[in-house]
């Protein structure tokens, strides 16, 4: 048996509304039984640290939904109960949460910090007020500036803000007045994520209807050049395919599941990965509260076979900058070599262009980083093939 993880996600799953484009494990807040799926995840952690007693935890990541439309009781209760079940932090610990502009009042978010919070990440997606009604935001450009004013107020210094490109009607020069305003803010880090259409959204109905006004292939590719030109001339780091930071703020928690590493998953649709086996949690709120006042509420849980754990390594190893490491594959499997494992595979990327070796492993070039699907695709069923 390995150590117990160091990293925990827990999921909030309400939400103000529900965003055209999302697919989460969210349900829109009105009417559900919140303070019930508080003291749900309080009886799955103590059920958790039971079977898997923790030792020091290093990142916590609390994501959604919306955590932040908690109540500031409700949110004290909460942070109280993880405090509870996992006491022993990190003194250097990232604690992560996920908010909407417009639902963090100074109240609330005093409660975050006097619960130990000590980052937050804010879904901006646009500073284009006419974008983001179309995409069935709620908020404006003002309740960002509002919400990061108030999060400064209380002495919030380690902020992220989520944007979205190729999305409807975005053009390049809309997109760069977004580049513009987000750098202002010159905050330590930006995640920055293409738009997927995903089965059971409203773009997904509209998509097969051929009425959702995508930008072409090439405007979206031009699109993320240019984000990375941008990001990168402000002096901040591509340290993952997606991320940016200025020095010392890349996100520890996302790290995490990008090294493959363990990690406990509470909540609603929450997946976690201990020693080598997967589980997800029961989706629906009401399912879920039942489950977990009987039992550990999963809906599956499965070894994770050990060609299908080395590719999917490969996959988010090769997502960082600082690549896939030979000593952390080693470690993770038994002395396994990569460089024999996936021989023939990064043979062919190495040939392409698209990986380049580096002392301790592989990371993707400046063109792999343009077709890291095509890159990550290469690892899928690259051990079962034959």
């Amino acid at each position: 048996m390995s150590a117990a993880p160091h990293a925990i996600y827990i999921h909030i799953p309400f939400c103000t509304n529900k965003c055209h484009y999302c697919d989460f494990n969210s349900y829109v807040l009105k009417g559900q039984p919140v303070m019930d799926y508080l003291k749900a995840m309080d009886q799955e952690m103590a059920r958790t640290v039971e079977a898997i007693p923790p030792q020091t935890i290093d990142t916590i990541f609390v994501g959604g939904g919306t955590p932040t439309v908690l109540e500031p009781v409700q949110m004290a209760y909460f942070l109280n109960t993880v405090k509870t079940h996992f006491p022993d932090w990190n003194p250097a610990i990232e604690f992560s949460m996920e908010a909407n502009p417009g639902t963090t009042d100074k109240e609330k978010l005093k409660a975050m910090r006097d619960g130990g919070v000590n980052r937050i990440s804010f879904g901006v997606q646009s500073f284009n007020n006419h974008l983001l009604h179309d995409i069935g935001r709620i908020h404006n450009t003002d309740d960002v500036y509002r919400s990061l004013e108030n999060a400064r107020a209380v002495g919030f210094e380690n902020m992220s803000i989520d944007l979205m490109f190729g999305l409807p009607k975005q053009t390049l020069e809309v997109l760069s007045e977004t580049l513009d305003r987000a750098l202002e803010l010159d905050l330590p880090h930006y995640s920055i994520y293409s738009l997927k259409v995903e089965e059971n959204t409203l773009f997904h109905r509209l998509y097969q209807r051929n009425q959702l006004p995508l930008p072409s292939e090439d405007d979206e590719l031009m699109m993320y050049q240019m984000i990375m030109d941008r990001l990168r001339s402000a002096g901040y780091h591509q340290y993952e395919i997606s991320n940016f930071a200025k020095s010392g703020y890349e996100s520890k928690h996302n790290t995490t599941y990008w090294r493959n590493e363990d990690y406990y998953g509470i909540g609603a649709g929450a997946h976690g990965y201990v020693n080598h086996a997967r589980h997800i949690n029961i989706k629906g709120v009401n399912p879920y509260i039942e489950a977990a006042c009987k039992g550990l509420p999963r809906l599956n849980a499965f070894t994770v076979d050990k060609n299908e754990a080395m590719e999917d390594f490969m996959m988010v190893g090769l997502r960082m900058d600082e690549g896939a490491s030979k000593t952390r594959f080693a470690l993770q499997f038994e002395g396994r070599q990569m460089d024999e494992v996936f021989h023939k595979e990064l043979t062919s990327l190495l040939q392409m262009e698209l990986v380049e070796e580096l002392p301790d492993g592989y990371r993707l070039t400046e063109k792999g980083i343009l077709f890291g699907n095509n890159v990550f695709g290469t690892f899928v069923g690259a051990l079962s093939e034959g």
